[in-house]
């Protein structure tokens, strides 16, 4: 009753109308506001930066190797019922990035107040672009397979051509003594162990499964690092830090199972392993440079962060649902063993559960 009575007076209302416009406002500038904090160290958060680039550049380098080491330890032999626990664990892990860390991040940036109401605010883009990249990733990983398939079919036939030449001519000069030992020389020189592996279609889509998987990590590490090395708070960088650096481990084991189970030559092996420990460290190298002019709130910024969220959301929960989970649970190897069935199950969920707690710091 007494507010009503101040507010009769014209000027009483023109004061009470700008004091309840004035908080909106406010929140509405702060919000969108391009300016760095007053409060923001940039020398301590440089400090916390670099320390991020080794922390996350070993942890990430140990978790990708550590599969490699399968040929030494039997523990970690891609054949061992251990590592169906540990790819199961590394599984949940991706599949938590994916759900819990990258898309409802890219949903907040693609519907900040920020951006224009139209379109942004009346179409769901960020489950949209997540949608198309994993029909994307299946038509990737479908072609793909089919084009090695009938490429190696098209090579077999070819040697078996060529093996049937070289006896004909090698026959043809020799008497019949020699025709066992020439053509079972012809058979081991015509036919490399390289072309052999490569025959087989479960190496074929192990191999196509680390290179697609290892294109979606990249993008989301690149995405991260970029935002870690922009921030200007130390606090933030450091819960970043210790977030970044397990997540980056379990990413890697994950990854690092696929390529081992891919049975790539070393230096292909070295080249996938060097360029997933580097990615965010570059990420927030970039970050870094480009700190003093980058603005996380600006709608470009907002828009491009927003869609490669997820884009990237999209290919991991496609790559650890499809190519990961489905895959080595409907292994004959898994279906017949119930305490490995089990055992599996209980990392995957430990897996996820473990990375969706970071999502309380970071």
């Amino acid at each position: 009753m007494f507010r009503y009575q101040v507010c009769q007076n014209n000027y009483t209302k023109t004061l009470c109308l700008i004091f309840c416009l004035l908080p909106p406002l406010a929140f509405g500038m702060s919000t969108c506001d391009n300016e760095i904090s007053k409060e923001s160290n940039r020398s301590e958060s440089l400090q916390f930066k670099l320390a991020a680039i080794a922390s996350i550049l070993v942890a990430g380098g140990i978790g990708v190797s550590l599969p490699q080491l399968g040929r030494r330890i039997e523990a970690l032999n891609p054949e061992n019922d251990i590592f169906f626990m540990i790819k199961a664990f590394a599984a949940g892990v991706i599949l938590a990035t994916g759900f819990v860390h990258i898309l409802p991040d890219a949903f907040d940036t693609l519907s900040s107040p920020c951006l224009k109401e139209n379109p942004w605010g009346k179409f769901p883009f960020a489950g949209f672009v997540a949608m198309m990249s994993s029909i994307g990733t299946l038509m990737i990983d479908s072609l793909a397979s089919g084009f090695y398939t009938r490429s190696h079919f098209k090579k077999s036939k070819q040697v078996i051509v060529d093996e049937e030449k070289v006896g004909d001519d090698e026959h043809s000069g020799h008497v019949h003594i020699h025709t066992h030992g020439t053509h079972g020389h012809a058979h081991g020189s015509v036919v490399p162990s390289e072309e052999q592996e490569t025959g087989d279609p479960d190496l074929l889509r192990h191999r196509i499964i680390s290179q697609v998987l290892e294109l979606g990590v990249i993008i989301h590490s690149i995405v991260i690092g970029i935002t870690l090395g922009a921030s200007q708070s130390p606090e933030t960088i450091k819960t970043l830090l210790a977030a970044l650096s397990f997540h980056q481990f379990f990413e890697g084991l994950g990854l690092g199972g696929c390529i081992s189970q891919a049975r790539f030559r070393t230096l292909h092996t070295v080249v996938m392993a060097v360029f997933f420990s580097l990615t965010t460290p570059i990420g927030i190298a970039i970050g870094i440079g480009i700190c003093s002019v980058y603005s996380e709130n600006t709608p470009t910024a907002l828009i491009v962060q927003g869609i490669f969220n997820s884009a990237s959301a999209g290919i991991l929960i496609y790559m650890a649902l499809v190519d990961l989970l489905a895959a080595d649970f409907m292994d004959p190897k898994m279906q017949s063993n119930i305490r490995l069935q089990l055992a599996a199950n209980l990392s995957l969920l430990l897996g996820a559960g473990c990375m969706s707690i970071l999502a309380k710091w970071a």
